[in-house]
């Protein structure tokens, strides 16, 4: 039965690997959707092994419902779908036809690495690893379309469904601010779709990184100062499509922005 599980897990691995690195749509799960979450990062640490590479960062997602007494899901984000960007809108890929969306995060920076050994983490604890927090935005995609339908070992098992971060400024004495009441904003095409502050996420952007350290720790993965967190939507997954100009503002202050276009 086990021997059937591991083809399973490398067959789906495979797929989504080939599918992203050609653009090429799902239009069913290939295979049989994980038991549970150990086997959908099973399937992830397979894709990973697959694809080439470096990780420079993670992607943190919330469960609802959760999962047991799990809340959030992560997923990794490759140097070639990462970009910094302080002024102008840049071109960011998606998998038309797959699944598409924008999201306005709090991206935070490691600053120290998190001890591999360490399984257990206060917020304060967390937050003392962090040397950096900016603005930015997170294109969610993936080449199949149903990817947030099946639960979160669908959505696992496609790297988070991840397919890029712009990366904006960097807010200044961010440790020293009431970020979790800051009003952040998502439009689209100049219509805003989206309103929130990240006092609603959970225990907040920090308790992503909590979460992250914690789970990294379990799964055997270090993690390395430079890399980045983005740390869950603040108001919502909201859809776009090619063509799409995406702007996220937060406080009023800070904006970062992106078009939307064809992967490959």
């Amino acid at each position: 039965m086990r021997r059937d599980v591991e083809n399973n897990i490398a067959q789906i691995a495979s797929r989504f690997v080939d599918a992203r690195r050609t653009a090429t749509v799902l239009t069913d799960y290939p295979g049989t959707i994980p038991d549970d979450l150990a086997d959908a990062y099973a399937v992830q640490d397979a894709a990973i092994a697959l694809r080439a590479g470096d990780i420079v960062g993670w992607k943190v997602g919330r469960i609802n419902p959760p999962m047991g007494d799990v809340d959030r899901l992560a997923g990794p984000i490759f140097a070639s779908t990462r970009v910094s960007t302080e002024a102008h809108p840049v071109a960011m890929p998606v998998f038309a036809g797959g699944f598409a969306a924008a999201e306005a995060e709090f991206l935070l920076r490691i600053g120290t690495a998190p001890d591999p050994a360490k399984r257990s983490y206060t917020l304060e604890e967390a937050t003392a690893l962090i040397d950096a927090v900016h603005v930015g935005i997170e294109i969610a995609s993936s080449p199949f379309g149903g990817i947030n339908d099946h639960g979160a070992g669908v959505t696992i098992s496609d790297f988070g469904n991840n397919n890029g971060l712009v990366i904006g400024s960097v807010i200044a004495n961010w440790a020293h601010v009431p970020l979790l009441d800051w009003p952040v904003e998502l439009s689209i095409n100049g219509e805003m779709i989206g309103a929130g502050m990240a006092s609603t996420m959970l225990d907040g952007p920090f308790g992503a990184a909590r979460f992250l350290f914690e789970l990294m720790a379990a799964r055997g993965i270090a993690l390395t100062p430079g890399q980045w967190i983005s740390s869950g939507a603040v108001t919502g997954v909201h859809r776009v499509g090619v063509g799409d100009v995406v702007e996220a503002r937060f406080n009023g202050r800070y904006s970062v922005a992106c078009t939307i276009k064809a992967e490959g």
